[in-house]
């Protein structure tokens, strides 16, 4: 196949997933420091195993996304030292313009699972069937 995962990948992604899921239960019980802790050390671990730790380092201390990596990492330090609600904020700002140049691939890759494809190519069309089911 074309498309194979190593294992170490499969670890990687793993491990964004527990991040993600870690950091959606911290925001859920009312910004738990302890849990957005782990949200964030399971990602930042996940996207090192993922795309490697050199290629990690070079994500955060390129000078071209200084923009995205100074509010993630400040956002970080922020979840570290008890001020969780403007941490995960300005974590979640940082990470959409670190992460920009992903969003293609990103497309792309979530164009291929079944019902997502389609939201993605007709958003217009759900929505409005969407509208008129609850209108």
């Amino acid at each position: 196949m074309a498309y194979e995962i190593s294992e170490l990948k499969k670890v990687g992604i793993g491990l964004i997933g527990f991040g993600i899921l870690f950091s959606f239960l911290g925001v859920i019980l009312f910004f738990d420091r302890g849990l957005l802790a782990l949200g964030n050390l399971f990602c930042l671990s996940g996207v090192g195993v993922l795309l490697g730790w050199q290629s990690t380092w070079q994500l955060f201390t390129k000078k071209m996304y200084y923009k995205g990596s100074i509010p993630f990492l400040v956002g970080l330090f922020l979840i570290f030292v008890r001020w969780p609600i403007t941490g995960i904020i300005l974590e979640m700002c940082g990470s959409i313009v670190l992460f920009s140049g992903f969003w293609p691939s990103i497309k792309v890759f979530l164009s291929q699972i079944p019902v997502m494809g389609w939201l993605l190519q007709y958003p217009f069309l759900f929505f409005n069937r969407l509208r008129q089911m609850l209108g």
